[in-house]
């Protein structure tokens, strides 16, 4: 009898240890993943559909106006159904990738956290032999597993495309290497902020204890942190300077540039443009550019992606911080 019950204790353990959390919170939240499976097909199909039929149809579009091998002429016309519809379906998938972690922080910090608070929802399942920080490491793991897989697939595809077509991009007149959404989109900056949006999302539920507020401020909180560090982006690795008597050729993500004087002192182009007097008087001998060329892109994708991580694991350190506080003081 004695080992009968052992048994059935250690087996109902069992069913409320990590493996009942992780069905539970994919049962709660299924909308949610229902949702995300259907962004995934959408990007994934408008990618597959872009790598193939779209750019196709552009290139025969593209040829059939007498334009040979990508070069353009007075006979070319890229406004042409085929090559904007092509440009419209990459533009909506690059789009789509940009947008899942504001979907993600407004979702975490409304419905996986601030919901749950505010109903006392998280407060039963904390008496059914759970602890608080189990609840939160359950909410906050399943979703990164869902978001780490969807936009793995997703920049794959992006990247597929991207460098699959680049002849058809510059003919066309499409995004740069270095330009959003492509340039996070083709890298792992888009999966680190997916995951971003998710911790912010946690730590504006945890502080607000309301949905609607905790919503909006993980929003907000996202994008003013997106923008102090695509600020920060052509800063977080040594540039290159192109030097010449007139400005050189736009190589790529430019930093900075202006004017130089005899004595090699960087200064704002006053404009002079061919008035040799006017360069006398300034004394302005050349011009420069400092720039980050297309083999920048991947020392840049890294170091952006080591702080958003890093931010990601303080937002998580504090969420686990603030929970234990506050179920502390509630015992």
């Amino acid at each position: 009898m004695t080992a009968v019950t052992l048994e059935t204790t250690a087996a109902a353990d069992r069913r409320r240890g990590p493996r009942g959390l992780l069905w539970a919170t994919l049962r709660v939240h299924r909308s949610a993943l229902w949702f995300w499976v259907m962004l995934v097909i959408v990007g994934a199909g408008v990618l597959l559909w872009a790598y193939g039929p779209g750019a196709d149809a552009a290139w025969a579009e593209y040829r059939s106006r007498g334009c040979l091998d990508g070069r353009t002429n007075l006979g070319c016309d890229m406004a042409a159904d085929a090559a904007e519809l092509y440009h419209s379906g990459v533009a909506l998938a690059g789009r789509l990738i940009g947008i899942v972690p504001f979907l993600t922080a407004a979702w975490a910090g409304a419905a996986l956290v601030g919901r749950e608070l505010e109903s006392g929802t998280a407060r039963l399942a904390w008496t059914q032999s759970v602890s608080p920080a189990r609840w939160l490491a359950a909410k906050l793991a399943v979703p990164a597993g869902l978001l780490v897989a969807g936009m793995l697939v997703l920049t794959l595809l992006h990247r597929l495309v991207f460098g699959s077509d680049s002849a058809l991009r510059e003919t066309i007149g499409a995004s740069d290497w270095y330009r959003s959404p492509a340039y996070e989109a083709n890298g792992t900056l888009a999966t680190a902020y997916a995951l971003l949006g998710l911790a912010v999302g946690a730590l504006a539920g945890l502080l607000l204890r309301r949905a609607v507020p905790a919503l909006g401020t993980a929003v907000l909180a996202l994008g003013a942190l997106t923008i102090v560090l695509g600020d920060l982006r052509p800063y977080l690795w040594p540039v290159k300077t192109l030097t010449g008597t007139e400005y050189p050729e736009w190589p790529g993500m430019v930093v900075d540039d202006g004017a130089l004087t005899s004595s090699g002192a960087r200064v704002s182009d006053p404009i002079c443009v061919d008035d040799t007097r006017c360069l006398a008087e300034h004394d302005i001998v050349g011009y420069y550019r400092d720039f980050h060329p297309a083999s920048h892109f991947w020392p840049l994708q890294l170091v952006e992606t080591g702080i958003v991580l890093a931010l990601a694991a303080v937002a998580v350190l504090v969420s686990f911080r603030l929970l234990n506080r506050r179920t502390a003081r509630a015992v």
